[in-house]
């Protein structure tokens, strides 16, 4: 496979790839080698206008809405037979742009994929239901579309996590401008170019690159959306939700997390470290899932300590394209980020019995990194690193072992390692997550369903809840007599 790929990408916009109107471009950069990789068009307001225009045209025409749910469908069915002929190129431009390995990025092409192909087999399966009033009336519901769905992805899954916001907006004859996020843009269009070639309705789907502070405020704000999904910072989220709140809109919010795994005495020891060095090592730890902390018993923390110390050792750091375990973070700003909350923990007392830093070597990359005395209240346990850092706490009671495991702003999953169902089931009903993990972080899959509690955001993507976000319930009622209880008509 060539390691080359094409150096300026347009935005898509009305069925057209197109420049940005003020003939600005953003320089995409190669987290590996920290050179510049591609240009983008850079999306600014009148971009937004465009697009926005673009997908309410569409939606007000009812092409989408019209359509029988079946054929929509199998429109769907052809945008996953489409990416996943272009998987090889997605992977590419997933490693270059993104710091992923090939196989991660061709494993994120198929996945997104499978959205297609998920949410396309669920378009006719959306239903409302009649509710009974009596005679003189016929009352029915109705799952109805909001309309436009301005929709901002973030940079660590950009082409999973647009393709699950897409798929749902399509399935449910939403139109869609999809914001791509400037650091790693690249995978995002290839959504663009299936939709194009399976013969989507121009205007449906609308994907353009520009940064938050322009492009995205224009968009949130823009008098004619209609619905919002977001997955990123809770700092960001709440902007968006100030700004969403002015005109009332419904919003789909992924904000992040700060996810703990509890391990219990009976675990499986194997299970414990390999599902851990998975939870947080996977993708750089830049992973709104990822289970940045693993509260274990007090008498087990120096075995588990030694145990994943030697396991982050083992890891190889380097490129993705080489096919290295730890891939470099997205920028020099966030390991900038990462480093210092390394360096403030081991301030505040905490000790890295593995990494601690970056590690030596051009690009963005942080060492594989295990902290053990580590208290709940430090803030390397309290926030979001995005970075391959483990903190391991300790407890004494199961209910202190739960209560830390709750104890930070977020709920967005949760774990347990356990042989004993009774404790599973039990532990798993007091955890303060939208989704709770037993035994393997990271169980589930595209049907099931993934979102948050407390500030980790609301709403539910993947899984057939994920549709319930993108509809409004509509109820028609109708009286068919003329009230006496006899036939209808003359």
């Amino acid at each position: 496979m060539s390691q080359e790929i094409k150096k300026y990408w347009q935005n898509y916009i009305d069925g057209e790839w197109v420049d940005a109107a003020d003939g600005e471009r953003i320089v995409i950069e190669n987290p590996a080698t920290a050179e510049p990789l591609a240009e983008v068009a850079r999306a600014g307001a009148a971009d937004v206008d465009r697009a926005v225009a673009a997908a309410r045209r569409c939606f007000n025409s009812r092409e989408l809405y019209n359509m029988r749910p079946t054929n929509r469908g199998a429109l769907m069915f052809e945008i996953a037979r489409h990416m996943t002929e272009m998987a090889d190129e997605i992977a590419l431009a997933e490693c270059l742009d993104n710091g992923k390995t090939l196989t991660g990025g061709k494993n994120e092409a198929l996945a997104a994929a499978r959205y297609f192909t998920y949410y396309g087999g669920l378009a006719d399966k959306l239903e409302g239901r009649m509710i009974p009033l009596g005679a003189d009336y016929v009352d029915y519901t109705i799952p109805s579309p909001f309309g436009v769905s301005a929709q901002i992805v973030p940079w660590n899954f950009p082409l999973q996590i647009a393709a699950r916001s897409v798929a749902c907006a399509l399935a449910t004859a939403n139109t869609v401008v999809l914001k791509s996020p400037e650091l790693s843009p690249l995978s995002t269009y290839f959504i663009a170019e299936a939709c194009h070639r399976a013969g989507v309705p121009k205007g449906a789907v609308n994907i353009l690159c520009g940064y938050g502070h322009d492009c995205g405020a224009s968009l949130v704000s823009h008098a004619d959306v209609d619905h919002i999904v977001f997955t990123g910072s809770l700092k960001t989220g709440q902007f968006i939700l100030r700004a969403a709140a002015e005109r009332v809109l419904p919003c789909v919010m992924e904000l992040g997390g700060k996810s703990a795994g509890i391990v219990f005495k009976d675990a499986n020891m194997d299970q414990v470290i390999n599902s851990a060095a998975a939870g947080i090592f996977s993708n750089a730890g830049q992973v709104c899932s990822a289970q940045s902390r693993l509260v274990v018993p007090k008498n087990m923390e120096a075995e588990i300590l030694d145990r994943l110390a030697a396991k982050a050792n083992s890891l190889s750091v380097g490129p993705g394209i080489y096919g290295n375990d730890i891939t470099p973070v997205i920028s020099a700003g966030q390991a900038d980020k990462i480093h210092a909350m390394c360096a403030a923990a081991s301030q505040a007392g905490a000790e890295a019995v593995a990494g601690g830093g970056r590690a030596d070597r051009t690009g963005h990359f942080i060492q594989p990194t295990i902290f053990g005395s580590v208290t709940p209240d430090m803030t390397i346990a309290q926030e979001e690193v995005f970075g391959p850092v483990l903190s391991v706490v300790t407890y004494e009671e199961v209910e202190e072992a739960i209560s830390i495991a709750n104890g930070t702003d977020y709920g967005l999953c949760a774990g347990l390692y356990t042989k004993d169902l009774a404790t599973a089931h039990w532990v798993a009903d007091r955890l303060d997550a939208g989704q709770v993990f037993v035994n393997e972080w990271f169980a589930g899959g595209i049907e099931t369903p993934f979102g948050g509690m407390k500030r980790s955001g609301y709403g539910r993507e993947k899984g057939q809840e994920a549709l319930l976000n993108y509809v409004q319930t509509k109820n028609v009622g109708i009286r068919i007599t003329d009230g006496g209880g006899g036939r209808p008509g003359g």
